[in-house]
């Protein structure tokens, strides 16, 4: 991709690009899966009994099925419903980045819920046995629901100046975004990215997931 910059009288290239893509689970069919999945997950949550016990035991700040349940589009017929949505965003995302998949297909790997408490926050991580991840926003509380993504290059910058406060998106070594209930995000799953303080009073509910090349 080429883009002409004024200034210098050169030619800028665009190389190596990070995509992130992002859906809304939309429309009154949207809002009654969104609706149905808050629900399950406070119920699931409230019945987990091992997932309560690993997260205490590992000192999380709320509730995650990640330990304890791995069939929850089995069990669950709201997220069998909504795995059949995240197919098709996976399928479409793989297209954009014009992935060979030799044939094969992207296919669900693992979806887990992730009920984060009031001051709870995820530390930034990769996700290094997925080709995307991803996650669907249940319930997001004003103060407690974004997520940090890294520029993967930030390691190997060295000696490299800050950028502006006024910077263009694509020239910051960090991008926050702020979703809503229904909101679906993919990225490719070396992307390095982070959940800041839920500075709000409620939890935060969302379901996460991984793709594998099948």
């Amino acid at each position: 991709m080429v883009n002409a910059r004024p200034g210098g009288g050169g030619v800028i290239e665009t190389l190596f690009v990070t995509r992130i893509y992002r859906a809304e689970l939309a429309g009154a069919p949207g809002r009654r899966l969104v609706a149905a999945l808050e629900r399950a997950c406070r119920s699931i949550a409230e019945d987990d009994g091992a997932g309560r016990r690993w997260c205490s035991d590992n000192a999380y700040p709320g509730y995650t099925s990640y330990a304890s349940l791995d069939d929850l589009p089995g069990r669950f017929p709201e997220f069998a419903d909504l795995v059949a949505v995240l197919d098709r965003h996976a399928a479409a995302f793989a297209e954009v980045l014009e992935m060979d998949l030799e044939g094969r297909a992207i296919i669900l790997d693992n979806i887990w819920i992730n009920v984060l408490e009031p001051g709870g926050f995820h530390c930034g991580h990769i996700h290094p046995h997925g080709v995307l991840s991803g996650t669907v926003y249940v319930a997001v509380p004003k103060g407690g629901g974004a997520i940090r993504f890294e520029d993967p290059r930030l390691a190997m910058m060295m000696a490299a100046p800050l950028r502006r406060g006024d910077a263009a998106a694509d020239n910051r070594p960090f991008h926050t975004v702020a979703p809503k209930p229904g909101t679906v995000l993919l990225w490719e799953s070396w992307l390095r990215h982070e959940v800041p303080l839920n500075r709000s009073d409620e939890d935060r509910i969302s379901v996460s997931f991984n793709y594998r090349w099948g």
